[in-house]
Formats: structure tokens, C-alpha cells, sequence
């Protein structure tokens, strides 16, 4: 590739330095999650949003409350849950419910864990004016279908087939580096 090329353009830098500092900021984030408090940074951004909760959630509230699809927070909150982190109770009103709320030992952990990342960017996006809100996510949806972005994303550093660290250790040796420069 020739120096000036449409490839190296300053725009193209610039944008992918931009996404190499998210993720280097969720990617640190995880592991301090994973070295303070044992979980994954998924897993933690999912707790705290069941403490922020004034009572228990479904599952399709708490999708809502990070942001994210239903199908990727079961998977969260399925490993919590058998973590002994997590409860499902069915709501006595209304069999069909299935609520969602911390232990004990959630609380506990959440006390000595770090704050998880996903919150400060949603703050920082919230922070903007709307145009450029609609016109970020507007760009990153398309940057994404071109990369072949059509499946419901998983929740960050967050795989369905991925073995909590905690119990292996494998999680992070197993995991190709996100290694671009």
C-alpha cells in the first residue's frame, strides 16, 4: 500500500485510533472486573444494573436497562445465576413473569468491584446533542453492515461458549489478541 493512498487516509486513522481506545478501555475494564472481583466485565455491567433497579427486572427489562438483546443478557445472566449471584423467581401475580434480582453475594461483590466501562460510554453519548447521536449511531450501523454486522450482537467480551475465568483461568489464554497496529 503507497503512502496517500485512499486507505491511509487521516480520516481512516483517526477513526480506527478512536475505536482502538474503546475497546483498550473495555478491554481493561474486563479485566480489572475479572481480577477484582472475579466476573466478567458483561457480568458486572449486568449486576449493576440489577442493584440500580428499584426491585426486581425480567429479563426483557433488564435487555433494556443495558442496552443490549434479550437472548445476549440471558446468557449473562444464566452464568450469574450459577454463580449463586443471581435469582429467578416467578412473580406470584403473574405466573408468566420471571423476575431477576441479586443475592447477597452480588451485593457483596458489587462493593468491591469497579465501575463497569459500558456505563461512562452511554453517559458520553447521552452527553451529546441529539443530531450527533442519531448521526454516530447512524455511521457505526452502517460501518458495521459492511463488515457483515447482522447478527444480534453479544453483550461486550461476553461469548455464549466462553468459560468464566474464575473457573479456568482459560478465558483470556484462549482468546485471540485484538492486535492491529
Amino acid at each position: 500500500m503507497k503512502h496517500g493512498s485512499p486507505y491511509n487516509s487521516p480520516e481512516a486513522r483517526s477513526i480506527l485510533d478512536a475505536i482502538r481506545r474503546i475497546v483498550q478501555a473495555l478491554r481493561l475494564s474486563d479485566r480489572a472486573a475479572e481480577r477484582q472481583a472475579g466476573i466478567s466485565g458483561a457480568q458486572l455491567f449486568v449486576l449493576e444494573k440489577l442493584a440500580a433497579a428499584q426491585g426486581p427486572l425480567s429479563v426483557n427489562e433488564l435487555a433494556d436497562a443495558t442496552l443490549t438483546h434479550q437472548s445476549s443478557v440471558s446468557v449473562v445472566v444464566q452464568k450469574l445465576e450459577q454463580r449463586g449471584l443471581v435469582t429467578r423467581v416467578r412473580n406470584t401475580r403473574d405466573a408468566r413473569r420471571v423476575e431477576l434480582s441479586l443475592t447477597p453475594q452480588a451485593r457483596k461483590l458489587l462493593r468491591k468491584a469497579p465501575q463497569a466501562t459500558q456505563d461512562k460510554i452511554i453517559s458520553a453519548i447521552n452527553a451529546m446533542p441529539p443530531s450527533q447521536r442519531k448521526q454516530l449511531a447512524k455511521l457505526l450501523e452502517s460501518l458495521s453492515q459492511s463488515l457483515g454486522g447482522d447478527a444480534a450482537p453479544s453483550m461486550l467480551f461476553e461469548d455464549a461458549d466462553d468459560k468464566s475465568a474464575v473457573k479456568s483461568g482459560a478465558r483470556r489464554r484462549g482468546r485471540p489478541r485484538c492486535v492491529d497496529r
